[in-house]
């Protein structure tokens, strides 16, 4: 799962000439693979994320240790939402994590403010790959997570957003098809409520999914409205912006988008709902596909508390809906999604960069991303092994998943790396006042518009 970004800043105060000096041959020691501190090849680490899922964690320490028996990994998975103010402490401490993630931008664990806590990379990296370490990577990931000419952080996917997802186990129960228009998914909508189910569940909450359903139906208004106005090229109180709030605000009134959205939140909430089929329909993005592996699918039920006995749901991606009725094609957005940072006061810090550095750097690490089908690998030709990837049910979901690599191979606009703190706030703002009635879509525009010129 893929999401935002948090701030802080570090400051450290040094008593004497003597311990600054000292101090600075030790950082300079963790900043280089061949004078790491421990062993690269044996420890124990700890490696802390909002994402990936468990299952999908342990697959990649498997692989991992396959070649590296003796550097044991626990990992630990924090709720998105949570995840910066645990990590915030840990980091200041001595007994924070080994291993930990981060993200471009957003409102979550930023790199441009937590990578003062992490390694160079660039060193091992040069040490794992050659000079050109570079070549052959996703270039920007790499640009992404590097501040001031360092590598703080090992790109190990990237995501894209702009689809839906549905449960077709459901749909084919009520001889259904998945809506093109607004007009059908209303209809679609009708039926399954009719049958006590919800429909279009979403959770509006500060991790900001929201934005992927204002982005996708912004791009259905107008396509490329949405990146002009966060790179400021466009004001959010475009008439675009104004439609867009008032076909998200329909959402609700014409009975797709179920009951209670401001108080749930996308995980765990909307997830499980989905997952066990209390609904059909969600907004996620390619990290999502995961899900259609029996495996994953399995232990993500069994973390939700979900009976043994569930049957698993047979789910593939979708276009999003044409909600404007424009006929317009609506463009996906992509971003590098986690990265793996090293902690500059890891006791181990050699063996977890040779972690980091193995899963986003070499072909074995990236196949193994790209067989549990939750990021797209960043290495270049590294493609799912299907073959090898147990899918609930292949027939039903391969068109699907092949629509999807279709859809989102010729990305071009940003999802998340482009904005701030202040913007991601004004925009989940902007959601849930007009979705509570507090605004009008205009009255929202304008309040949005305001806050991203002030930057508050």
């Amino acid at each position: 799962m893929p999401f935002h970004s948090w701030s802080r800043r570090s400051v450290r105060l040094i008593a004497t000439v003597a311990t600054a000096g000292l101090l600075a041959v030790g950082l300079a020691a963790c900043s280089a693979s061949s004078g790491a501190q421990g062993s690269p090849t044996k420890a124990n680490l700890t490696w802390w994320g909002w994402t990936p899922d468990q299952a999908v964690a342990q697959n990649a320490i498997t692989e991992f240790n396959k070649q590296y028996p003796n550097i044991h990994i626990t990992f630990k998975k924090i709720q998105d939402a949570d995840y910066a103010a645990a990590l915030r402490p840990a980091l200041a401490s001595s007994s924070g994590p080994d291993v930990f993630n981060l993200l471009v931008g957003g409102t979550g664990a930023a790199v441009k403010t937590y990578g003062v806590d992490a390694v160079d990379l660039t060193p091992a990296m040069q040490k794992l790959r050659g000079s050109d370490w570079k070549t052959g990577l996703f270039e920007a990931g790499v640009k992404d997570f590097t501040v001031g000419g360092q590598l703080k952080a090992a790109p190990i996917g990237k995501v894209a957003s702009g689809m839906m997802w549905v449960n077709l186990d459901l749909f084919n129960k009520y001889g259904l098809k998945p809506p093109t228009t607004l007009q059908e998914w209303e209809s679609v909508c009708k039926v399954f409520r009719s049958h006590n189910l919800g429909c279009f569940r979403e959770g509006v909450d500060p991790a900001g999914f929201e934005q992927d359903t204002l982005h996708t139906i912004a791009n259905s208004v107008k396509p490329g409205f949405y990146e002009d106005a966060v790179a400021g090229k466009a004001k959010w109180t475009d008439p675009a912006m104004v439609q867009t709030l008032t076909i998200w605000k329909n959402l609700q009134g014409q009975g797709i988008l179920d009951p209670g959205a401001l108080g749930i939140q996308q995980y765990p909430d909307v997830n499980n709902a989905f997952l066990s089929g209390q609904v059909p329909m969600v907004q996620m993005g390619t990290w999502y596909r995961q899900y259609t592996r029996t495996d994953t699918l399995k232990a993500a039920l069994q973390g939700a508390g979900v009976s043994a006995s569930t049957k698993l749901l047979t789910m593939a991606p979708v276009p999003f809906p044409d909600v404007a009725g424009n006929g317009n094609t609506i463009a996906a957005f992509s971003d590098p999604d986690y990265a793996l940072a090293v902690n500059k006061k890891s006791q181990h810090i050699a063996a977890a960069e040779t972690f980091a550095t193995w899963l986003g750097g070499t072909k074995e690490g990236q196949q193994v991303i790209a067989n549990n089908l939750d990021e797209d690998p960043v290495l270049a030709g590294v493609t799912p092994d299907y073959k090898s990837v147990p899918l609930v049910n292949a027939a039903l979901q391969t068109p699907g998943l092949d629509w999807l690599s279709k859809y989102t191979s010729n990305v071009t606009e940003a999802r998340l790396a482009n904005i701030s703190g202040p913007l991601d706030q004004a925009l989940l703002d902007a959601a849930s006042t007009v979705l509570a009635g507090k605004a009008t879509p205009q009255q929202a525009a304008a309040t949005l518009q305001s806050q991203a010129a002030s930057g508050q």
